[in-house]
């Protein structure tokens, strides 16, 4: 099961609405998990 946003920023980013950077900053705020990060981006999530 995905976050309450997921499909939100995961739209956002594929049309090109929001950067890597904050995606990840997201995460850094609960808004994501960085499971979803790496879904979304394709890229493991660092803190």
């Amino acid at each position: 099961m995905h976050s309450k946003d997921f499909e939100k920023y995961k739209k956002r980013y594929e049309r090109g609405g929001c950067t890597v950077e904050q995606l990840h900053r997201l995460t850094e705020l609960g808004k994501l998990t960085p499971k979803e990060f790496e879904e979304i981006t394709g890229i493991p999530f660092e803190e």
